[in-house]
Formats: structure tokens, C-alpha cells, sequence
């Protein structure tokens, strides 16, 4: 599945269960429940809390 803006969020961590099931973790919903889901709805397409890592381009509004 395409987790969207998560794949290249400094804030996620990928969880792979036992049974083989991906989970995409959100780190910013520890400090601010109100505002993140932990476990949030893929695909993301927008998030307030998106920050890049390193390697990653900025989100484009573009459409092709």
C-alpha cells in the first residue's frame, strides 16, 4: 500500500507486524494526540505535522 506524504515524513516509523501486516506510526500523535493519529488513514495526502527527511522532496500540488 502507498502510505502517500508518511513514506517521506522525519516523523513515521514503519511497523511490520508478526503476520506480515505494514503499519505506518506517526511519532508527532506521542506529543500531540489532538492533532495526529497514530496509526493514521492511508494514503496520507495532506498533514500539517509533514516535515521532509533528509532525502525527501517537498509534497507538489501540482497535478500531472
Amino acid at each position: 500500500m502507498n502510505p502517500g506524504l508518511c513514506a517521506s515524513c522525519r516523523f513515521v516509523r514503519h511497523v511490520r507486524s508478526a503476520k506480515g501486516s505494514d503499519f505506518w506510526l506517526c511519532r508527532r500523535a506521542e506529543l500531540e494526540p489532538e492533532r495526529f493519529a497514530k496509526y493514521p488513514r492511508l494514503p496520507v495526502l495532506r498533514c500539517v505535522g509533514w516535515e521532509p527527511t533528509q532525502s525527501a522532496a517537498p509534497p507538489s500540488d501540482e497535478t500531472p
